[in-house]
């Protein structure tokens, strides 16, 4: 993987935001293999598909890239709410590529994937409507939190400036794809619990340390009256699908 852009490929654009977007996209198509399957595949959509930028040709995973110079906000501006909503709703929902690059000499920083099964409506967050003397005058847009998504889901192929091992993002992608046919509610809770893990700052952690988030997790969940038992039944699927590990009866550790 060659961490360098390609400037040759800007040299007859002016326009900055043109020049980061032909640069990054080609970067993509050029070095960036499909984290589902494994293939160097990738192509670009042509005419600016609305729900996606890039493809696999051997798996037909769809991605949508996110580039910045310098460093990613935990808040990711994006477009209309309503589109984003009924996107994360729906089945053609992409996954998406998060790339900052260093606009001084054109290298690539950051590369992650999160997979599209981490988006729901509760990361996608609600703008203030543009004012009534906007050109757009009423046109409510998002942002996406990407605090709300577990760390798991953040799938580096580079981080800071080094590059992860093909064979870990590949067993890093497999370990949440049992998600991807889930129910919202189903997806709602495991999503919930391994934010909860992520809060616990020991890798090694009890059953009870969970629990104490079950205030919480009955505000998010208002008509489940059995939060206990939701937790337990969540943390046996973590556990079965080697997201976490067990280590004795009510104890368990982050892999």
């Amino acid at each position: 993987m060659n961490l360098q852009f390609d400037i040759n490929l800007a040299k007859n654009y002016k326009n900055n935001s043109q020049i980061a977007r032909v640069l990054t996209e080609s970067w993509v198509q050029e070095n960036i293999y499909c984290p589902n399957c494994g293939e160097i595949s990738l192509n670009e959509y042509k005419n600016n598909k609305p729900v996606a930028d890039f493809y696999c040709i051997s798996c037909t995973e769809d991605f949508e890239l996110k580039s910045k110079n310098g460093r990613f906000s935990p808040r990711i501006i994006d477009g209309a709410y309503s589109t984003m909503i009924e996107r994360v709703n729906s089945d053609n929902n992409p996954n998406f590529f998060f790339l900052t690059y260093n606009k001084t000499d054109w290298s690539v920083n950051n590369f992650a994937i999160i997979p599209k099964y981490f988006f729901t409506t509760d990361t996608i967050e609600k703008r203030k409507p543009l004012s009534e003397t906007a050109k757009r005058a009423g046109w409510v847009g998002c942002h996406i939190n990407l605090t709300k998504i577990p760390d798991i889901g953040k799938i580096f192929l580079v981080k800071d400036s080094s590059i992860i091992k093909r064979e870990i993002v590949l067993e890093n992608w497999h370990k949440t794809v049992f998600l991807k046919n889930t129910s919202q509610e189903f997806k709602s809770w495991t999503l919930d619990i391994l934010n909860c893990i992520d809060k616990i700052k020991l890798n090694e952690f009890k059953l009870s340390d969970v629990y104490k988030f079950e205030a919480e997790l009955s505000l998010k969940h208002p008509d489940n009256n059995h939060i206990k038992d939701k937790i337990r039944q969540q943390l046996q699927v973590l556990r079965d699908k080697g997201v976490i590990g067990f280590q004795s009866r009510g104890v368990y550790r982050k892999l």
